[in-house]
């Protein structure tokens, strides 16, 4: 409940929404036994029916996990009309709405069930009321209103649980694709493809400087060829992580601008005197190296002075 920010507040902001009060309560209660007696044979009716479907069917295969999710369904039912519709109420159908989606029912089932189910209940209350309809009538729609609530802490519960996956997902996705290499010793690259928000940047950032701490690094290369394109957002992002690496001791160069995002730069009154940059990838490694005072050789060259020395 705190996690999806539903508290005492909001729970109350629901049922008003709903028209749900003290009379729907009663009404509820007064149908507490007539809910004992029907709830076996609807929940009877409620799995006949699931199981005539391949789909729905596939999440009752092993006939001990059938008995024993009608036990729970049948008190997930009854406890519609015991009353205490508070913050514990709330949070048992939470939960419930958390299972569904972890074993992966579909919210179109799951809606379809509870049809089928205020199907089954109304005949029966109906048949409880038979000298006074207008009675049974209004019990029907306190227990609708209560049936929509449970829906739509479910649904809310479905989208939370989903949302954070995807969140997840996109995370670890987020620092597979964007890995911070080590070339040599003191040197790292930190190649940037794809688009870049304020969130990835950040990312980016602390990952970056993790590197440069736990591998000493003096000099990074930080690689925007496979950036499309930079706002003034991930403009000033660049500019931060530059100071920061520098902070921890680092140099920064940055490379693979191209003309687009030069001019963007230039557009957006970047403080370009703060940037040591350059052309591509392979000027930002020779330079780095020169900074960590490496000379690169060719072999023709190494040859010819060879020759000269013999």
């Amino acid at each position: 409940m705190e996690l999806m920010g539903i508290s005492d507040e909001e729970i109350d902001r629901r049922k008003k929404y709903l028209q749900f009060g003290e009379t729907d309560e009663a009404h509820l209660a007064e149908i507490n036994d007539v809910a004992r007696a029907y709830a076996e044979p609807v929940i009877d009716a409620f799995y006949a029916h699931l199981l005539r479907f391949p789909d729905t069917k596939a999440f009752f295969s092993n006939p001990a996990t059938l008995e024993r999710v009608k036990r729970l369904q049948l008190q997930y039912f009854l406890r519609l009309t015991q009353g205490q519709y508070d913050a514990g109420y709330v949070e048992e159908r939470l939960k419930i709405g958390a299972v569904h989606e972890r074993i992966g029912l579909d919210v179109k089932y799951y809606l379809g069930s509870y049809n089928l189910y205020l199907r089954e209940v109304a005949t029966r209350v109906l048949g409880a009321f038979p000298d006074d309809p207008q009675r049974a009538i209004e019990v029907l729609l306190s227990l609708m209103k209560l049936v929509f609530l449970d829906i739509g802490l479910a649904i809310d519960t479905y989208i939370f649980q989903r949302e954070r996956t995807i969140g997840l997902q996109q995370e670890a996705i987020r620092t597979l694709s964007t890995p911070v290499l080590q070339v040599r010793d003191k040197l790292l690259i930190l190649p940037m493809i794809g688009e870049i928000d304020a969130a990835r940047a950040k990312q980016l950032t602390q990952q970056l400087l993790h590197s440069i701490r736990s591998s000493r690094a003096r000099v990074v290369v930080i690689d925007i060829t496979g950036v499309p394109s930079v706002d003034t957002n991930v403009a000033n992002h660049l500019l931060q992580t530059v100071e920061a690496a520098r902070l921890m001791g680092a140099a920064a160069i940055v490379s693979g601008l191209s003309a687009e995002v030069a001019q963007t730069l230039v557009s957006l009154g970047v403080a370009l005197d703060k940037l040591n940059t350059v052309g591509d990838l392979q000027g930002g490694i020779e330079q780095a190296e020169a900074l960590l005072g490496y000379t690169v050789t060719s072999n023709a060259e190494a040859l010819t002075t060879e020759d000269r020395k013999g």
